[in-house]
């Protein structure tokens, strides 16, 4: 239950004076739906104020406080601005800019005549000095307005004057929280307590204060995995020996890399345990993780067992349930699929052989997760794409179970190591580090949008020639103003090309949807698949050897790598062309650099880090609960190692959550919303 304490902080942004159903709109927006959302809401930026006597040409570029006199008004017309032309105090000319057709509000705002405070930032246009839609203060209110400001971010209908008001309002309703953070380091780092530090996170241009809140939310969730660990240590699992009776049969056509052996040898070491496994499995596209976690599975048939293999959608299900059934074809090995399509007299069937035990292996989606869903011996879980799960649906699969099976959860998204420890902290991690030999390099090129035409006519040589190919489109409908080829707009002009060859998914489509059209890609029907990002993971067409990244300078560079690797699946050499905008930043250009020069996921991670800082580091925001509010992958870095000793010194040495200590650090987990962290030493 949630400590007392924070019930305000947990209160309705509504609750505030002035908030109703108009505000609450825009609040919700910007996911500011609790009074904690505000007052973690962090300033842009700091606008710093400039009170002068004079205007002067030496502050261009400024934002400034004058008093100036409105002398005249001047509108060239129906799409021109209004202007409203004024003096100061020493008789320099300003023009006040107005865009919009309201002239009479400008008007009422600036009588001719009367003297005004204003501020604004001051330009220069043409031979006169101008400020657009200048704020017109009251003379009152000219000693009140703050030199320095802090600016949020804001949505339509949601003003930074109205939303430092409820962030101020939110602060008054904050309590004094205990302290959390073990005392030395807090004197060390010059920290101040909780909620001095919201208040100066408003009232402060500082980067301590975010430095301090960051740390609290690295804190509370390396915690929750120290103690997800503690919880699985303490469980009973089922210690497996397999007899390598199934293993030994199959028939490989190549020889295991030692990346693969390692890890194969890392998770039998965990399956030998009574506690149960809680490993990932990091491999880049094409390293083998799927054989590594088949072995996993045949492990556990060997002794007895059954096990689960669950993907993140149905195409992949089916995808993964082909590729291991090709893998075991011969061997004395029940496999079944399960996804959410599978209805009546079939589902049943399923369901009656995971009860009864015939069944020895399960592919499936989310289907596998329902209450209905009962197994004889479940002793072994794999998670495909596991950034795509959460904490607690990854919990969810191990209490499928009378004991608690044993977990391994696999990425084909490389992450960078500080970045593995605040995401997937609680698991032990195996890297497959290599690919296997004769795995076709892919060629990749940086070209000009400027050269799109070239592109489409090797593209029609390309098909021609009996290839498939991908183009990927950021966006699904230009929602913004940008030179961005939306999917449905790139996928009219291609059919005009090359009519019913030509495929378009998005993640607005339905389920069925997507899988119909990917069905007919992987037959062969569509030569060529338009998409969105949707494509980016797991995939496997090994006949597309092409693939097409427009406006890729827009992308991160590891998402680029993860839609590199849809391709090059085959034996047939492969090809990735980047086309980019003619305006590139020099990280923009770094960035398609390093992809040009290196094939190797784990080393495009580690830069994509340290060239983009924030970005979607490979998606590992998409995760529910493993993504940070708050904190960078910048402060993620600097923190992470000084956070993870923290959260050991409180478990073994502060008396864990019973200590005094502890009790504060059980309302940073509650706070943070990581309180399954909680509920496992409750149930543990």
């Amino acid at each position: 239950m949630r400590p007392e304490i924070l019930n305000p902080l947990f209160g309705e942004t509504q609750s505030l004076k002035g908030v109703g159903k108009v505000l609450a709109k825009p609040l919700e927006k910007l996911r500011l739906t609790r009074i904690k959302d505000l007052l973690y809401h962090k300033p842009s930026y700091w606008m710093r104020r400039k009170r002068v006597q004079e205007l002067d040409e030496a502050d261009v570029g400024l934002t400034i406080i004058a008093e100036v006199t409105p002398t005249d008004y001047r509108s060239g017309g129906p799409r021109s601005p209004f202007r409203v032309q004024a003096v100061d105090t020493q008789g320099n000319h300003i023009s006040l800019t107005f865009f919009g057709k309201n002239t009479g509000w400008p008007r009422k705002l600036l009588p001719l005549g009367d003297s005004k405070i204003i501020s604004g930032k001051l330009e220069r246009y043409g031979d006169e000095l101008q400020m657009l839609h200048p704020d017109v203060l009251e003379t009152s209110e000219e000693n009140e307005i703050a030199l320095i400001e802090p600016i949020y971010p804001l949505s339509d209908g949601l003003g930074n004057k109205r939303m430092g008001q409820l962030i101020a309002q939110s602060i008054e309703l904050a309590p004094d929280l205990p302290e959390w953070i073990e005392p030395s380091l807090l004197e060390s780092s010059k920290w101040k307590s909780w909620r001095e530090t919201i208040i100066s996170l408003h009232r402060q241009d500082n980067t301590d204060n975010s430095d301090r809140l960051a740390y609290d939310e690295i804190f509370a969730n390396q915690l929750a995995f120290m103690l997800v660990r503690a919880s699985n240590r303490r469980k009973n699992g089922i210690p497996i020996q397999g007899t390598g009776r199934l293993r030994d049969q199959i028939k490989l056509p190549f020889e295991l890399t030692g990346a693969q052996k390692r890890c194969i040898m890392e998770i039998e070491g965990d399956l030998a345990q009574s506690s149960p496994m809680l490993r990932l499995l990091q491999g880049d596209v094409g390293s083998g993780k799927t054989l590594v976690a088949l072995m996993a599975l045949l492990s556990a048939v060997e002794a007895g067992y059954q096990g689960a293999f669950l993907a993140p959608t149905e195409i992949l299900a089916r995808q993964h349930y082909d590729g291991l059934r090709n893998l075991l074809n011969g061997l004395p090995v029940n496999l079944a699929i399960l996804t959410g399509r599978d209805k009546g007299k079939v589902r049943e069937s399923t369901l009656m052989g995971l009860a009864d035990g015939s069944i020895d292996i399960l592919v499936g989606t989310h289907a596998i997760f329902q209450e209905k869903v009962r197994y004889k011996n479940l002793a072994v879980a794999i998670i495909d794409e596991q950034h795509k799960f959460g904490v607690s649906q990854r919990l969810m699969l191990t209490q499928k179970a009378e004991h608690t099976p044993h977990l391994l959860a696999m990425t084909a998204t490389p992450i960078p190591r500080t970045l593995t420890l605040s995401q997937y902290g609680e698991m032990d991690v195996s890297r497959i580090d290599e690919l296997p030999p004769g795995r076709q390099t892919i060629e990749t090129r940086v070209i000009s949008n400027e050269r799109i035409p070239e592109v489409v006519e090797g593209l029609e040589r390309h098909i021609a020639g009996g290839g498939q190919a991908y183009w990927v489109c950021p966006l699904v409908e230009e929602s913004e103003k940008s030179d961005l080829a939306a999917a449905e707009e790139r996928a009219a002009a291609l059919k005009f090309r090359f009519g019913d060859q030509v495929g378009l998914v998005h993640g607005r489509m339905s389920g069925p949807e997507k899988d119909a059209v990917m069905e007919r890609f992987q037959r062969g029907g569509v030569r060529l698949l338009v998409a969105t990002t949707v494509i980016e993971v797991g995939v496997d067409v090994p006949n597309a050897s092409l693939m097409i990244i427009e406006a890729a300078d827009r992308f991160g560079l590891a998402q680029l790598h993860q839609l590199r690797g849809r391709v090059g699946r085959g034996d047939i050499k492969s090809n990735c062309l980047l086309l980019r905008g003619e305006a590139l930043s020099e990280t923009a250009r770094a960035r398609l650099s390093l992809l040009r020069e290196t094939n190797d996921g784990f080393k495009i991670a580690e830069e994509d880090l340290r060239l983009r800082g924030a970005g979607e580091i490979l998606g590992t925001r998409q995760s529910g609960d493993a993504g940070f509010r708050i904190a960078t992958p910048e402060q993620i870095s600097q923190l992470i190692s000084s956070a993870t000793d923290d959260a050991r010194l409180l478990l073994d040495r502060d008396g864990g959550l019973d200590g005094q200590r502890g009790q504060a650090a059980r309302i940073a987990l509650y706070l943070f919303e990581k309180d399954w962290g909680v509920s496992l030493i409750r149930s543990g």
